[in-house]
């Protein structure tokens, strides 16, 4: 995929700026604190429909005004692609791709994909297991629809089990909870074993892409580490059926699912030792750099087309 053209109004630093770009590499050069930052912020915003530096839209809109819109035009292996983002601070995002509106996010995975790079994706090593789920979500999502659809359906039994233990008595919530049981650990089951199947492909990349960036022979392991086992989706369904039936005096007392992709995690480790808690930063840092290079290729092997990579002081 190639950038075209990127416009930009009322987002962040930029009242109206708009950009073409070359085919091929593009260097942004610029002081500190000019708004190199927000243009990749904004392309990734319209690849995934989230920013990778906030939880709220409202801060990405210029201060003192109400909207913010970004448009993106692309060109991937089947023609031209324009997708425009309209952010307000008193209504729902707008998104259109082809100037055709879209109702729901599933809509924009796929269209523009993208993989980023800064400092603070060092949050994947060094931050809460959440960070690293998170990661594999977008990924899987941007790359597959049916995950996004099956990671929805997902949170939301995820949200009714743990309304129904927060609210419920658990001699009420022993006779209804089997039923959820049984949709948590289908749809729990895919999700767990499309990110383990996306760690496995990483680890054929990212050691290489390691050594190559570090001139060693050190071996670099991403592990998907969940309760649930299994070779396959049945086998981890049958796993995590079991998980959670033998957590239900935990979850009751507790009030809140214990077990499940929900609480998952990746270890990743250089050498054997883990660097989520002994990684200089240096290690970590790189770690992560071979991991984002690691996604350019599984994207090319799994859509036939390179993403967009964005790069923001990875030197």
């Amino acid at each position: 995929m190639e950038i075209l053209t990127l416009q930009l109004e009322n987002f962040r630093n930029y009242l109206n700026i708009s950009l073409n770009f070359q085919i091929g590499h593009n260097i942004i050069l610029g002081n500190n604190a000019q708004g190199k930052t927000n243009l990749l912020e904004s392309i990734y915003l319209l690849s995934t429909g989230t920013s990778p530096r906030t939880n709220k839209d409202t801060d990405m809109i210029l201060f003192e005004k109400e909207k913010a819109s970004v448009s993106l035009q692309i060109k991937t292996k089947f023609g031209k692609k324009m997708v425009d983002m309209e952010l307000s601070r008193s209504d729902k995002k707008k998104i259109s791709i082809n100037h055709i509106p879209i109702l729901k996010i599933m809509e924009l995975m796929g269209g523009v994909c993208s993989v980023y790079f800064s400092p603070d994706q060092l949050k994947l090593i060094k931050s809460s297991p959440e960070s690293r789920r998170k990661f594999l979500d977008i990924d899987l999502c941007q790359m597959s629809k049916s995950y996004f659809y099956t990671l929805n359906k997902f949170n939301n039994i995820l949200k009714q089990r743990n309304s129904l233990l927060k609210k419920y008595s658990p001699e009420y919530t022993k006779e209804t909870l089997p039923i959820w049981n049984e949709t948590f650990a289908a749809e729990g089951a895919k999700i767990i074993f499309q990110r383990k199947k996306l760690c496995e492909k990483i680890n054929i990349h990212s050691e290489k892409i390691h050594n190559f960036l570090t001139d060693s022979d050190d071996v670099l392991k991403f592990d998907y580490i969940s309760s649930a086992s299994g070779n396959d989706i049945e086998e981890i369904r049958i796993s995590l059926l079991d998980n959670l039936n033998k957590s239900f005096d935990k979850d009751t007392r507790l009030k809140y699912t214990t077990c499940g992709p929900q609480r998952d995690d990746i270890k990743i480790s250089l050498q054997n030792i883990d660097l989520r808690s002994f990684g200089s930063q240096g290690q970590q840092r790189t770690a992560t750099l071979a991991l984002m290079l690691s996604e350019m290729e599984i994207f090319h092997e799994v859509v036939k087309e390179y993403p967009i990579l964005l790069l923001d002081d990875v030197l």
